[in-house]
C-alpha cells in the first residue's frame, strides 16, 4: 500500500509530497522546502518514519516546486528526474528568485528525463506518467492505478486550474491536458495538487468552472 505524506512549504504555500510503501523506500515529489526549518521538517519526517529516499521527482520546474531540489539531492544522494521540456524553466530558477527577492540555490541537473508511458518504480510501487503541458511546457503527472490517485502538480486544482500566463504556459494546451489526459482517469481518482486541498476527477468534471465543455 502506498502512503502519501504532504507538507505545505515556502511563501507560495506549495504542497510537497513523500510517497512510500511497506518496503520503506520513498520518492520525494516537488520539494518546496525553502528555509532551514522546512528542510528540517522534511528530513525529520523521513528519519522518524525510517524511510529510504530513492528518487527525486518534479512534476514541473517552477520556482516553488524546486526550492528544495538541491537540498534533497545532496542530503540523500539523489538525481533529479523530470520532463525535458522544463529544462529552460529549471535553468531560470536563480534569476526568477531574484525577481521575487528570494535567495535560491541552483537545482542540480537532471539525471533522467520522464515522459508519458514511462514508469517510476520504488519499493513495490509503480507510478505511471501523463504528459500534461499548459501550465508549463514540461508538466507531468504521476498516477497509481490500483489506489486511484494522481500527483498532479499545478495542472488541476479543487475548483480551479493552473495558471497559463507564466513563461511556457498556454491556456488551450492546459485545457486540452485536463480534458484529454486527467479527465480520462476514472471519476473516483483522487487528485493531490501542487497547492490547496485534494479533489477528485469526478468532482472537477462536474463542478470545475474553468474547464467546461469543449
Amino acid at each position: 500500500m502506498v502512503r502519501i505524506a504532504s507538507f505545505i512549504f515556502s511563501p507560495f504555500s506549495e504542497n510537497t509530497y513523500v510517497l512510500y510503501d511497506d518496503t520503506r523506500d520513498c520518492v520525494i515529489i516537488d520539494p518546496g522546502c525553502y528555509n532551514d526549518t522546512e528542510r528540517a521538517e522534511l528530513a525529520d519526517f523521513i528519519a522518524r518514519e525510517e524511510l529510504k529516499p530513492v528518487k527525486l521527482l518534479n512534476t514541473h520546474c517552477h520556482i516553488d516546486h524546486v526550492f528544495g531540489n538541491r537540498f534533497v539531492a545532496d542530503k540523500w544522494g539523489l538525481g533529479l528526474e523530470m520532463n525535458k521540456n522544463d529544462l529552460d524553466t529549471l535553468h531560470a530558477l536563480v534569476s526568477v528568485g531574484h525577481l521575487y527577492e528570494l535567495n535560491v540555490e541552483p537545482s542540480p541537473e537532471p539525471v533522467a528525463f520522464l515522459d508519458e508511458g514511462d514508469k517510476v518504480k520504488f519499493g513495490e510501487t509503480i507510478l505511471e506518467i501523463l504528459f500534461t503541458p499548459g501550465h508549463s511546457k514540461g508538466s507531468i503527472c504521476f498516477y497509481h492505478r490500483e489506489q486511484k490517485f494522481v500527483i498532479g502538480g499545478d495542472v488541476l486544482f479543487h475548483g480551479s486550474i493552473g495558471r497559463s500566463d507564466l513563461p511556457g504556459g498556454d491556456h488551450e494546451t492546459l485545457l486540452s491536458s485536463i480534458r484529454n489526459k486527467l479527465f480520462r482517469l476514472p471519476d473516483d481518482f483522487t487528485v493531490f495538487s501542487g497547492h490547496g486541498p485534494e479533489t477528485t476527477i469526478g468532482y472537477e468534471k462536474r463542478s470545475n468552472p474553468f474547464v467546461g465543455e469543449e
